[in-house]
């Protein structure tokens, strides 16, 4: 467990490296006293530093390390002075294994299930069809196996012009994968909406539009279509790629939208400037503002949902609330106002029961919930 303990401390430090984080993703998911412990450390974790001695700390390190401890080691040493020191202090007040059910929420009667890849295509004719797991389908240009929809491509000798268009609805509770008739593969997160055709006009730019909700691209390079570029429509906003991997979140609830890029480069436009984003940027379009934002972004918190993971990094819980809502399909009341301002961090799997995730959040924030049917109740 030391090994885990140091990858705790410095994914609650934000110091984790590419590597790390990987290690860290994979240790987590398997198995929910993995989550249980992580989220007890990080809960104790400000509280229990106080009461360390940093420099006798330091000083033991320093010894152990035969006097070798200069500046390149200093990081190494200090992390593995709290770690060792934190380990014993949790070993003391018996809570090296955290305890999960310290008290049980009240739980009047629950009808809340997990999400799962589930969506409805809307045909150009207008036709409806549900797509769900475990259900083939044969469709025209394309097949579903129930957890994607794969168009076929379109010869390149073709002379094919006309452009019908698909629609593409995820529902509250589902998720959905994609793969457009270029090549172009998106990943569709819970209440989503998706247009696009069924195959692209040749020498016309490649567009789709995300009328609402989120979508992870990966974008099939323009060198591949004779320089065709790639266009994502999204409300007010408007993203041209070459060939690239990026996030768009533009739920109906929320009053801007979020372009985050992964790699590559794409340039991102709202009627009023045109800004170009470099990997790890992200640009926030705001509804009814002229200006666009460009911030650093957290690009692991912004692209986990599509690994299966909520990742939570201080975010408000009504903030949470919202993206739980959407995966579980329920509704959320804060009888206290206050708790919506109440912030947690936590990596969490998607393929949970709510409840432990709720009593994730419980234990660090220290609140009392219950669940009514569909309905989670703060108090």
């Amino acid at each position: 467990m030391h090994t885990e303990f140091k990858l705790i401390i410095k994914k609650i430090n934000n110091s984790l490296s590419p590597e790390e984080a990987i290690a860290f993703d994979q240790w987590i998911s398997e198995s929910p006293d993995h989550l249980a412990y992580y989220n007890k450390v990080k809960a104790n974790y400000n509280k229990d530093l106080d009461f360390i001695d940093q420099e006798k700390a330091w000083q033991v390190v320093e010894g152990s390390l035969g006097g070798r401890a200069g500046i390149r080691y200093w990081h190494y040493a200090a992390a593995a002075a709290v770690v060792g020191i934190f380990v014993s202090i949790l070993l003391l007040r018996g809570e090296f294994l955290p305890s999960i059910n310290e008290t049980s929420p009240k739980v009047l009667r629950s009808n809340i299930k997990i999400g799962s890849d589930k969506a409805v295509l809307t045909l150009s004719d207008g036709k409806e069809l549900a797509l769900e797991q475990e259900g083939s389908k044969t469709l025209p240009n394309a097949s579903s196996n129930g957890k994607e929809i794969v168009y076929h491509p379109i010869p390149k000798e073709s002379d094919f012009k006309t452009v019908s268009f698909n629609y593409l609805t995820i529902p509250r509770g589902g998720q959905f994968f994609v793969k457009l008739s270029d090549g172009t593969r998106i990943w569709l997160n819970s209440e989503s909406k998706l247009k696009y055709p069924v195959a692209f006009a040749k020498e016309q730019p490649r567009e789709v539009e995300l009328v609402y909700g989120e979508a992870y691209f990966e974008v099939s390079p323009s060198s591949e279509h004779n320089g065709a570029k790639f266009k994502v429509v999204t409300g007010a906003q408007e993203v041209e790629v070459l060939g690239t991997v990026f996030n768009i979140r533009a739920y109906k609830d929320e009053m801007a939208i979020y372009t985050t890029l992964v790699e590559g480069k794409v340039t991102v436009a709202n009627g009023r400037e045109s800004r170009s984003l470099t990997p790890e940027k992200q640009s926030i379009v705001y509804d009814g503002l002229k200006d666009m934002e460009l911030v650093d972004a957290d690009v692991y918190s912004a692209t986990s949902w599509k690994k299966g993971i909520f990742s939570f990094n201080g975010m408000p819980l009504e903030e949470i609330m919202k993206v739980l809502a959407r995966w579980y399909d329920i509704d959320v009341i804060f009888r206290d106002p206050k708790l919506k301002n109440s912030t947690f961090n936590g990596v969490l799997r998607k393929n949970q029961n709510i409840e432990a995730i709720l009593e994730s959040i419980k234990t660090t924030n220290n609140m009392d919930y219950e669940i009514n049917e569909n309905t989670v109740i703060f108090k």
